[in-house]
């Protein structure tokens, strides 16, 4: 069954539905010029650019679609959540839609997509990483993270439990507290909607169950367009010093403190981001 849009999801009037094997993807699309795609993180969707999108719009053709499983895109597989193939995906709902990005922007996991599939572009395109997610896992994590979410990935029922659990426990705001973030009371039931869905909670599992950012850790080295990275001090699900260390790795890199934000810093500042992102599109 098609999946139904809410009224209120922000920035419903850009929706559409875009059948590209082997999913169907949600996707929003608005504004005129240089085109720049939205890669949203692990676990968010296309609300997390509410604010972002309409000003950015004034200035470029926005394209912002949810990643496989997630929102209201429909996974046509659980077989293509790992990074290599879903940016081949994107990179093929793209053609379809006519769409050659001028750059390229990723949030948290979402940037190292920008940067795999800039690489994929001839000449490569600059990228706008927002706390960037670019470093593999690091001790016990490195080991514990991934068998944890492919044992989750595994039990077909899984996803429908933990939904009806943080659905009906309110586990939205706490999961957006200990990002370090604060966001307005919207974005906070946007987030509950999301984590109640079943299909939210399958596509952002088996997303974590076949990531690996070891890939693009090696190729920031001979990365060769423009790499911005954002940051916030205060972010508590990927550290500043990741984003510092990548743009020292990459030849053309950058990395740029925002102030004291935390994980979503696209929800908190949406006027700040909207403008770093410009001036990347603009050098």
């Amino acid at each position: 069954m098609p999946a139904r849009i809410p009224d209120d999801w922000p920035n419903r009037a850009r929706s559409r539905l875009v059948d590209s094997r082997p999913h169907r993807w949600h996707v929003q699309i608005g504004g005129s010029g240089p085109q720049i795609l939205l890669l949203h993180g692990t676990g968010s969707a296309t609300h997390t650019w509410r604010d972002v999108f309409p000003l950015l719009a004034r200035r470029a053709r926005v394209v912002a679609p949810d990643l496989p499983g997630h929102g209201f895109t429909q996974m046509g597989t659980r077989q293509r959540s790992a990074l290599p193939a879903m940016a081949q995906d994107l990179a093929e709902l793209c053609a379809s839609l006519d769409v050659r990005p001028d750059l390229i922007v990723g949030h948290s996991a979402g940037a190292a997509l920008a940067i795999r599939m800039s690489l994929a572009i001839d000449p490569p395109v600059p990228v706008v990483g927002i706390n960037a997610a670019l470093t593999p896992f690091e001790g016990p994590a490195a080991w514990l993270f991934p068998i944890m979410a492919r044992t989750l990935a595994a039990v077909p029922l899984v996803p429908f439990a933990l939904s009806g659990l943080m659905g009906a426990t309110g586990a939205a705001g706490p999961l957006i507290k200990a990002t370090g973030s604060r966001i307005d009371a919207s974005g906070l039931r946007h987030y509950s909607s999301l984590i109640s869905r079943p299909s939210h909670v399958e596509g952002a599992i088996a997303m974590m169950s076949q990531w690996s950012a070891e890939p693009v850790w090696q190729e920031l080295e001979t990365f060769p367009a423009p790499l911005t990275l954002l940051t916030g001090a205060d972010d508590a699900t990927v550290p500043a010093d990741v984003s510092v260390r990548a743009a020292a790795r990459a030849p053309h890199g950058t990395a740029i403190s925002l102030g004291a934000f935390g994980h979503l810093i696209q929800e908190e500042a949406p006027e700040i981001v909207s403008g770093a992102i410009i001036t990347a599109l603009s050098a």
